[in-house]
């Protein structure tokens, strides 16, 4: 009877170990055959560990009855001293560098705090406090230092003076020329005003006045002329 490849296949997938949750086995009996294989597989492990990368192994295991298993391709207790002396030397350089960093920290400490005080001295000596301490090269040190000082101060004010004084100018010269406009408008103005003619206006008045006199003549004679008819007729 012939078996497909592809059976074959199914049922090998079937019958395939599946994943194992990593849990305490509860099970007497199945804990401890598991115990036996992971133990006898470690073993290879570290045997093939040892002959395959030359390196020392040493293995202790301890069962749940308190039975020892051990695996050394050297001498065990060689090998653990060379661990205990590994973890020593590692402790103590770990503690050399503790030592020398703190001991570096202290050194910076002191060097900034000296740094500090040389600052603070300095500004003192610059207000002129605490110059008991100086001598005269430092005295004459600190006065130079003092009229360079000065004579920077003195260029930075010269230049601000220089600058305000420009811009009060422009102001000025800004206002004169706002006034001269407005003066030169208010002209204009003036001139578009029609010319008063005192020739004209005299003719004007005496033409007026003699119209004026005609008229009131007339009104006279006619006045007079009735008053006269009215004294004849009485």
């Amino acid at each position: 009877m012939e078996i497909s490849s592809a059976s074959v296949q199914r049922t090998s997938t079937k019958m395939g170990r599946g994943k194992i949750e990593i849990k305490r086995i509860e099970n007497t009996t199945n804990r401890q055959v598991t115990f036996c294989k992971r133990r006898n597989g470690l073993l290879k492990k570290a045997y093939e560990l040892s002959v395959l990368c030359d390196a020392e192994v040493a293995l202790i295991v301890f069962s749940s009855r308190g039975r020892l298993y051990e695996y050394a391709n050297n001498n065990i207790k060689s090998t653990i001293e060379r661990y205990k002396k590994a973890c020593a030397d590692s402790s103590s350089s770990g503690a050399i560098v503790d030592v020398n960093s703190q001991h570096y920290y202290q050194q910076e400490s002191a060097k900034l705090r000296h740094q500090i005080q040389i600052l603070q001295n300095a500004n003192r000596h610059l207000m002129g406090d605490a110059l008991s301490s100086l001598n005269v090269k430092e005295l004459k040190q600190l006065e130079n230092r003092l009229e360079r000082s000065i004579t920077r101060i003195r260029s930075k004010k010269e230049v601000e003076l220089q600058s305000d004084n420009m811009y009060l100018r422009a102001k000025i010269a800004e206002n004169e020329r706002v006034q001269q406009l407005s003066i030169v408008e208010a002209g204009a103005e003036y001139d578009a005003i029609p010319a008063f003619d005192s020739r004209n206006y005299y003719h004007a008045n005496i033409l007026e006045a003699a119209a004026h006199y005609s008229h009131h003549q007339d009104q006279t004679a006619l006045q007079l002329g009735y008053e006269t008819k009215a004294d004849s007729a009485a």
